[in-house]
C-alpha cells in the first residue's frame, strides 16, 4: 500500500467511526464496536439487495473484517512501523461498504471527502461560567432546520429563498463536547460546536467547503425553571447569527430548529417552494416578517 492508499483507508475508517458511533478517530473504536459496525453495514447490504430484488446472495462482511483486516493488519501495522510492507485491501469490499452509505464507489467516496471536519478549530470559551448541561442534553437528537438569508438591499426581498435541512446535535463520547452537523446540497456539510450558559444557547459553525464561520445565539427565557418540570419538552429554537470573514456587513439569518423523529430522519437537504403545504404556518409567518428578522449592526 502507498501512503496515499493508507490515508484513504484511514479516512474511511474515521468516517465509519463518526457515522455509527459519533467518534472522531478509528483509534477510539474497540474491537467489539467494529463488530457492531460490520453488523450494521451487513444489514444495509441485505436491505439494498432486497430492494433491488437481486437473487444472488450478497457478499457480506465477516464480523471481524473491519477490525482484523483493516485496523490490525493495515492501519495499526503502519502506525507501528512506517516501513512495513502492506498489501492493498480488497477494493470490491470497500466499494460495497461505501455504496450502502450512498456513494457510487470507493473513488467517489474519496473524492467526496477530501476535507474532514476540524472541530478543534472551533472554540467557544467563557471563563468562570458553568455550562447548562441539562439544557444541552435536551438539544441532543435530530432536528429539521428552516433558514433563509435576507438580502442587504430591500428591493431584492422577492428573491429570498427558504431551505429545510437535516440537523443533528450529539454529545461526543471521547471529549464530552456537544457537536452539531447539518446537511447541505452536493455533500456539502455544516459542522460545529454547541454550548449553553444560563438561558442562552451558543453555536459556532463552519463547513467542509467554505472558509468561514457562523456564530448563532438563542435565548430560552426561564429555561432553568422549565427544566425542573420533567414533562417539559423543547420543540423549537429560534436563532440569529452572524457570518464572519466577509468584507461586507454580516447578513442576519433567521433559523428555526424543529425536532424530528429519528426513525424517519432524512440526512439530505430538502427544499420547498414558499407556498408549499409542507411548511408550517408559524414558520411562514416568521419568514415573511423580514424586517424583524434583520439585525441592526449600525
Amino acid at each position: 500500500m502507498t501512503r496515499e492508499d493508507l490515508l484513504h483507508l484511514e479516512k474511511l475508517m474515521n468516517f465509519l467511526s463518526m457515522q455509527f458511533l459519533k467518534k472522531n478517530r478509528w483509534e477510539d473504536v474497540s474491537k467489539t464496536e467494529w463488530s457492531y459496525i460490520a453488523a450494521e453495514l451487513n444489514d444495509l447490504i441485505i436491505k439494498e439487495w432486497k430492494e433491488k430484488r437481486i437473487k444472488k446472495k450478497p457478499d457480506l462482511l465477516g464480523s471481524n473484517y473491519l477490525y482484523e483486516h483493516l485496523i490490525i493488519n493495515k492501519l495499526k501495522k503502519s502506525s507501528q512501523n512506517k516501513n512495513a510492507v502492506l498489501s492493498k485491501p480488497n477494493l470490491a469490499k470497500l466499494s460495497v461498504i461505501v455504496k450502502v452509505l450512498g456513494y457510487s464507489n470507493y473513488i467517489d467516496f474519496i473524492n467526496s471527502n477530501t476535507e474532514s471536519f476540524n472541530f478543534n478549530d472551533l472554540r467557544i470559551e467563557m471563563n468562570n461560567v458553568r455550562q447548562n448541561t441539562d439544557l444541552l442534553d435536551r438539544l441532543v437528537g435530530c432536528w429539521y432546520s428552516y433558514n433563509r438569508n435576507l438580502p442587504e438591499n430591500p428591493s431584492q426581498i422577492k428573491d429570498n429563498r427558504i431551505w429545510r435541512s437535516a440537523t443533528e446535535i450529539y454529545r461526543s463520547e471521547t471529549t464530552g463536547e456537544y457537536f452539531i452537523e447539518r446537511s447541505g446540497g452536493d455533500r456539502h456539510k455544516y459542522f460545529g460546536k454547541v454550548t449553553a450558559y444560563s438561558d442562552y444557547v451558543f453555536i459556532i459553525m463552519n463547513s467542509n467547503t467554505f472558509i468561514r464561520q457562523r456564530h448563532f445565539i438563542s435565548r430560552i427565557k426561564d429555561i432553568k425553571e422549565k427544566l425542573k418540570n420533567p414533562e417539559y419538552k423543547l420543540h423549537e429554537l429560534h436563532f440569529i447569527s452572524t457570518c464572519i470573514s466577509f468584507n461586507q456587513e454580516p447578513i442576519a439569518l433567521f433559523e428555526i430548529f424543529q425536532k424530528a423523529d429519528r426513525r424517519t430522519f432524512v440526512t439530505d437537504s430538502i427544499s420547498f417552494p414558499i407556498d408549499s403545504d409542507e411548511i408550517p404556518k408559524s414558520i411562514l409567518q416568521q419568514l415573511e416578517d423580514t424586517e424583524s428578522n434583520r439585525i441592526d449592526y449600525k
